[in-house]
């Protein structure tokens, strides 16, 4: 788990990722269906290559379920995803979905006692931010090599075109310079 999924000392309450667990107390067992749409503050992703925007949607469908150690959360994300194709540089949209299952500890619970700050997530004052859970799961699930179709050809070399646009006939002639004053004598006229 990285450092980023710290939980800050403050949630900001109005928040649509923050959760308030206060209804499911501390009885194991107890559980509650959560379904609600938050926006994305900013590219949830792989910055200039493939995310979803800023300002999208996001939608949440998570069970929180009491544990002895804190709340599970399960359930799964979905929103959209924009990007490029990294051959052909196309635009790429599509929509992601990922699984969340995370444990939020307790404060002074034994898992909060015997772990580090950035091993689990910890609820703050009975509440939990499903953002950094998401961001994390998201970021895993996106290819790191974004491709419009699995056969993209990309792009020439020599001249920028797309191969798909191009065709199978497309080529350069590159002459060796050490060859070149050969071809010119050669390429006479045929009228003389």
């Amino acid at each position: 788990m990285s450092a980023n999924r710290k939980s800050p000392a403050r949630l900001v309450l109005t928040s649509p990722w923050v959760i308030d667990t206060r209804e499911l107390g501390r009885r194991p067992g107890s559980s509650r269906r959560v379904h609600r749409v938050a926006t994305a503050d900013h590219v949830i992703g792989l910055e200039g290559v493939i995310g979803v925007p800023a300002g999208a949607e996001v939608e949440l469908d998570v069970l929180l379920e009491s544990v002895v150690e804190g709340v599970l959360v399960t359930g799964t994300a979905v929103g959209p995803l924009a990007g490029e194709c990294s051959r052909c540089l196309d635009p790429i949209t599509d929509e992601v979905e990922v699984g969340l299952t995370e444990l939020f500890a307790y404060p002074d619970s034994a898992t909060d006692l015997t772990t580090d700050e950035d091993e689990v997530s910890r609820l703050v004052e009975d509440h939990l931010d499903l953002e950094p859970v998401v961001r994390d799961a998201v970021v895993l699930a996106l290819p790191h090599v974004p491709l419009c179709a699995e056969d993209c050809a990309g792009l020439c070399t020599e001249c920028g075109g797309k191969w798909a646009d191009l065709g199978p006939n497309h080529r350069h002639e590159t002459i060796d310079p050490r060859w070149a004053a050969l071809q010119e004598r050669f390429q006479q006229d045929p009228g003389q």
